[in-house]
């Protein structure tokens, strides 16, 4: 373990917790209103909040355009595929420029570029030339944006507040972060029943707002890269990861677990063909794992998680796979909420426990690598899990494909524990 590490382990289940780091749990029982007295992180929530609810709002009208105008749902999982590519091939410089450069410039100017995207989209769309190919290209360009943004956002938030509130900072974003995932879908839903040029220019609109936001945020001081770009360099993100098999086993985690899992390109299909909706009923389907996932993450907010966190990390990937096989078989659209909302939820701990650990330790001279790698394990996961989800339901059948999906995150759950044991013991995070 790093010195200065900001975990608790058990060896076994009747050995004393030890941990390695100074006492700040009196600290972490500040008041909400000291957080949300921080101007830099309360004009970080909301330049990260506008850009998501843009980015879904932008995804629900994308994803009905695209199976309304082919009806495949193979087309569907290469609207993943195709955000997902840049984000890979870009991840390493991206984490270069975010230990190197202004982070809030770099976020700030991806959130124009996928400004200027969406108005396009606007444009194309009312104008009519905006087919199937030149949808692809423009999610390939956000999805170029967001490769770089991704790691400047993420590397930025610990640079702004103690280490001894990052957990409740970390959940207090991941609260704006799911109301922006949970309005955005029915937002987008709902405008695109008056056209989806309207959608994307409302999404447009937003994306600046987030722009703007961003740059707001007064500059933080912060150690530099002076060594000179070079392979070593490039490359040091994944050196550092692959040293920490604590980090190591939470990527790899969640790029398995929610890769084989996510049913979210699927939800299209679920809602014309099966559940028998609409564009607004899509856009519910969409809002239902961000309304589980805020739910949660207020609730860890207020209430950090203090004991079993590892118990708690397995525990809740099973639930997301149980979650996942109840949607996948239902054909009542409450059900299919509710089954949503649980797989929202369960994601959230995880999110808020891998968050914490990789941030905590991770120098701040490493975390745009460290970041940017991280932002691809996620986009894999969530991308790359759209591709295969839209891939396996051409040949299987969509039911199948969230069944089978679900099946696998559950036996990636129980393959962890093992290739990882360090990460069940994992007792306490700490500031």
């Amino acid at each position: 373990m790093r010195r200065g590490a900001a975990l608790k382990y058990r060896s076994n289940p009747a050995a004393p917790s030890i941990g390695i780091g100074p006492d700040v749990s009196r600290q972490e029982r500040g008041s909400d209103g000291s957080i949300l007295r921080q101007r830099r992180l309360v004009l970080f929530w909301g330049a990260r909040g506008m850009s998501t609810l843009s980015f879904q709002m932008q995804s629900v009208a994308v994803g009905w355009q695209i199976y309304a105008t082919t009806e495949s749902a193979f087309d569907l999982g290469l609207v993943g595929l195709v955000q997902f590519v840049p984000m890979m091939l870009f991840a390493l410089l991206a984490g270069q420029a975010a230990d190197r450069f202004d982070r809030r410039s770099i976020a700030a100017t991806c959130q124009a570029i996928e400004a200027v995207a969406a108005a396009t989209l606007t444009i194309g769309t009312a104008a009519g030339w905006a087919g199937r190919e030149a949808i692809f290209a423009l999610v390939a360009i956000v999805g170029a944006a967001r490769a770089f943004e991704m790691p400047a956002m993420s590397s930025l938030l610990p640079t702004l507040i103690e280490r001894s509130i990052l957990q409740r900072a970390i959940a207090g974003s991941a609260s704006v972060n799911q109301a922006a995932q949970i309005s955005g879908p029915a937002l987008g839903g709902l405008l695109y029943a008056f056209g989806p040029a309207v959608a994307y220019g409302t999404a447009s609109a937003l994306f600046l707002v987030a722009c703007l936001l961003a740059l707001r945020i007064s500059p933080t001081a912060r150690l530099q890269l002076r060594e000179p770009v070079s392979l070593v360099s490039l490359f040091s993100g994944l050196g550092f990861i692959r040293r920490h098999r604590v980090i190591l086993g939470l990527m790899s985690l969640d790029l398995f677990a929610v890769l084989l899992g996510g049913a979210t390109a699927l939800l299209p299909i679920y809602a014309r063909d099966i559940l028998h909706t609409g564009p607004l009923g899509l856009g519910l389907l969409r809002s239902a794992p961000a309304l589980g996932a805020l739910a949660t993450s207020l609730a860890l907010a207020r209430r950090p998680l203090r004991g079993h966190v590892g118990a708690a990390l397995f525990a809740a990937l099973a639930g997301f796979g149980v979650a996942t096989i109840l949607f996948g078989l239902s054909t009542s659209l409450p059900l299919s909420f509710a089954a949503l909302a649980v797989t929202g939820a369960t994601d959230m701990v995880g999110v808020v426990i891998r968050s914490s650990v990789i941030q905590l330790q991770t120098p701040d001279a490493m975390r745009g690598r460290v970041s940017a790698v991280n932002a691809v394990f996620i986009s894999a996961s969530n991308r790359l899990g759209d591709f295969e989800s839209g891939a396996v339901a051409a040949l299987l059948g969509a039911v199948s494909s969230v069944v089978l999906g679900g099946v696998g995150t559950i036996l990636v759950a129980l393959a962890w524990t093992r290739l990882f044991p360090e990460l069940p013991r994992i007792e306490t995070l700490e500031g």
